[in-house]
């Protein structure tokens, strides 16, 4: 079912899998446009099907530039999960973008607020973003601007909630649990042209239900969301769960 009856277009699909061929329909349409030319994406669980959806269509994607949204404070450049590694491992390569056209956020903390802040300089330069794609944290977190970050935001490093820093225990599988991040500040990731956001899962019914229906504001960041021109949810039943349907 996809409806405009909310603050946003939402599309709620049976599972994930028919959830993702909407959005992968709809990301590779947006990516092919013409005047698509900067591109920002999240790394995580929720977008990886869709990336591999994506390079499946062997479209040209070359022309791209494509910044990374976040990344964990205090993780080693050098390992595979940060979002840096995982984002070229799972769209950079395999779309055929060159690597000089993509630019990371740099996990070293020394580092991490300057290459976010240059990120966010080159992309109003360049007139905004296009596409931004992103995933929906527990706490209705985009990127890390956790629970209290202003709408207007720059880059920033943060001080993550304990919610989050549990999830980034479990996608480090214990080897790491960074308690910071440096994150695009929503000031960018609201202007951007297109956004296509997925949520799976009845571990984000309430962050979604938080979304779209509840008040708009920074308790919920992802609430800022409402009322954008071109914001494309992609949902499964478990997570649009308690959200209230068009009669």
């Amino acid at each position: 079912m996809t409806s405009d009856f909310y603050s946003m277009t939402i599309a709620i699909h049976q599972n994930p899998d028919t959830a993702n061929a909407a959005a992968t329909d709809c990301l590779a349409s947006l990516l092919s446009a013409r005047e698509t030319r900067t591109v920002m994406l999240a790394s995580g669980n929720s977008p990886l099907e869709l990336y591999r959806r994506i390079a499946e269509r062997r479209l040209a994607l070359s022309h791209l530039r494509v910044f990374a949204l976040d990344d964990y404070v205090g993780v080693p450049l050098s390992e595979p999960r940060n979002c840096a590694n995982f984002i070229r491992r799972t769209a950079i390569t395999p779309w055929g973008i060159p690597e000089s056209q993509f630019f990371a956020v740099s996990s070293v903390e020394a580092e991490a607020l300057a290459t976010a802040r240059r990120n966010e300089a080159q992309i109003f330069e360049a007139g905004g973003l296009d596409v931004v794609v992103l995933g929906l944290g527990q706490n209705g977190h985009l990127g890390f601007n956790e629970p209290g970050s202003a709408e207007d935001s720059a880059a920033q490093i943060i001080d993550l909630e304990p919610i989050s820093i549990v999830a980034n225990r479990q996608w480090f599988g214990g080897d790491y649990a960074p308690s910071k991040g440096v994150t695009t500040g929503l000031k960018t990731i609201l202007a951007a042209r297109h956004v296509v956001l997925l949520a799976f899962g009845s571990h984000k019914t309430e962050a979604v239900k938080a979304m779209v229906e509840g008040p708009r504001g920074p308790a919920c960041p992802a609430s800022f969301l409402q009322g954008h021109a071109h914001a494309h949810v992609f949902l499964d039943e478990s997570a649009a769960a308690r959200l209230q349907r068009p009669q």
